[in-house]
């Protein structure tokens, strides 16, 4: 029982220490990223619910499972946690912040679901599912949390919209493309899956890079210097 959960946690937990770490400027509160990474946890439940009963009402297409029934609704919860408990909130005063936090919660998430998944199928399945659903769920996170950061501190409302609607659709349509290879990849999807996550892992640590050399003025846009051209 005890390395069942030491396996379903350590993963999470790993890739959340590593880009906590990753910090260049004053790393966040610890009381404030545990929190988020509780909530996250706790959202694991409303979100089965729905999306059981979802399945029950429903017999969605496979397009529709990978991209409505799990990655809209996974991701829009995350999302909403972070606009609600730390967008506004004063510890939130630097672009790489918004990945810091995301993560969290995503992690909570992922540990959550690494939980029941091991405790169902069992701790040989532990290897994989930190390197592909754990992972890819933190790699969503940083996507997130980069498009918050941008909204964060860019002032002009359009520009503010248009960050925010990267920030939920951009995590919506990796998770979904996730999931849709391995509903239908069957016998070749690992072949897919593999250049999928290499290209996710480059994409999300290049926003890393973007974000941890993007400096903050309280009340500004991000330093033009540091920042030229990161979508």
């Amino acid at each position: 029982m005890m390395s069942l959960i030491m396996a379903a946690v350590a993963p999470g937990l790993a890739l959340l220490c590593f880009f906590y770490l990753n910090e260049k400027f004053d790393t966040e509160p610890v009381a404030i990223v545990g929190r988020l990474f509780v909530l996250g946890v706790l959202l694991v439940f409303p979100v089965m619910v729905i999306q059981l009963t979802i399945q029950e009402a429903l017999q969605l297409p496979p397009f529709l499972e990978a991209f409505m029934n799990t990655a809209l609704l996974e991701e829009f919860f995350k999302w909403f946690i972070l606009m609600f408990f730390v967008f506004h909130h004063v510890v939130f005063n630097q672009h790489y912040d918004g990945i810091v936090y995301s993560v969290a919660v995503s992690m909570g998430f992922a540990t959550m679901e690494n939980i029941l998944y091991l405790w169902v199928h069992g701790v040989d399945h532990a290897m994989l599912r930190a390197l592909l659903p754990v992972s890819s769920h933190a790699l969503f996170g940083v996507v997130m949390g980069y498009y918050i950061g941008k909204a964060k501190f860019n002032v002009p409302s359009t520009v503010m919209r248009k960050y925010f609607f990267y920030s939920i659709i951009l995590p919506v349509v990796l998770h979904g493309v996730y999931n849709y290879i391995l509903i239908l990849g069957q016998n070749w999807w690992q072949w897919v899956i593999a250049p999928f996550m290499i290209g996710l892992w480059w994409f999300s640590l290049r926003k890393v890079k973007i974000a941890n050399n993007t400096v903050v003025s309280i009340g500004s846009s991000p330093s033009k210097n540091h920042d030229i051209g990161a979508y």
